[in-house]
């Protein structure tokens, strides 16, 4: 018997969010896999501290870059793609072994996350998604409002995008969620302020999580570097009785 794969959806931070399904296979789990940049911790282990088995064999998977290369570069595409075809050869090492893996995902593991990469790779009978509540649900959940009325269409987009293409975007859209902010939130603003939607959206940070900050996009300083975990939320205003 072969071993299976189990991309566990984490949700977007507080432990109680996490399904009774995630929460069942991590803990009765023999090997847990994770993604982390080295000499950290990594985000996904941190969201599970002290639920792992003590007898659980641990297996981090350490990105070789993560900003240090532009994603313009073509080495950094190589070098992602050489490292996300071994860490599924570990992986399929243990479940030639008959041993079940679970790899923690932030979020869910099919929103722009990094098991997505290793999905693909690995033999689809060997392989079970667990879905989760995703980090943009809990972002506009903090804001205290329904991000989508009616006919509303909501648009995700990366804050990667060149500006031109962010605010066309955020014109056609009812309801946004901008992700992916980083040192780009100069450009969304920009972005938000041609499309007339800046004064209505909302900057949030470690949404669910105890470091939970919201406020509106407008006391943010241009110049700040928005952590990893940080959304630009902006409502719909469609239909409603």
């Amino acid at each position: 018997m072969t071993g299976r794969v189990y991309g566990l959806g984490l949700g977007p931070g507080d432990p109680e969010l996490m399904t009774v399904k995630a929460h069942r296979l991590l803990t009765g789990a023999r090997h847990v896999a994770y993604f982390r940049k080295a000499g950290r911790k990594g985000q996904a282990r941190r969201l599970v501290d002290g639920m792992i088995p003590d007898a659980a064999e641990e297996h981090p998977l350490e990105y070789p870059v993560t900003t240090e290369i532009p994603l313009t570069d073509p080495r950094y595409n190589e070098i992602l793609s050489a490292f996300y075809a071994e860490c599924v050869e570990r992986l399929t090492k243990l479940t030639d072994a008959g041993e079940d893996v679970v790899v923690l995902c932030e979020g869910d593991p099919f929103f722009y996350g990094s098991f997505m990469h290793l999905f693909t790779r690995l033999p689809k009978d060997r392989v079970d998604v667990v879905p989760a509540v995703t980090g943009m649900s809990a972002a506009w959940t903090a804001t205290g409002a329904p991000i989508t009325w009616g006919d509303d269409v909501l648009t995700v987009l990366m804050g990667t995008l060149d500006e031109a293409a962010l605010t066309r975007h955020m014109i056609d859209a009812d309801a946004l969620v901008v992700m992916k902010i980083g040192r780009n939130l100069s450009k969304i603003r920009s972005a938000l302020e041609a499309a007339g939607r800046a004064g209505s959206a909302w900057f949030v940070e470690y949404a669910a999580m105890p470091e939970q900050s919201v406020r509106p996009l407008s006391d943010v300083p241009n110049d700040y570097t928005a952590p990893y975990f940080s959304i630009i939320v902006v409502h719909g205003q469609g239909r409603r009785p």
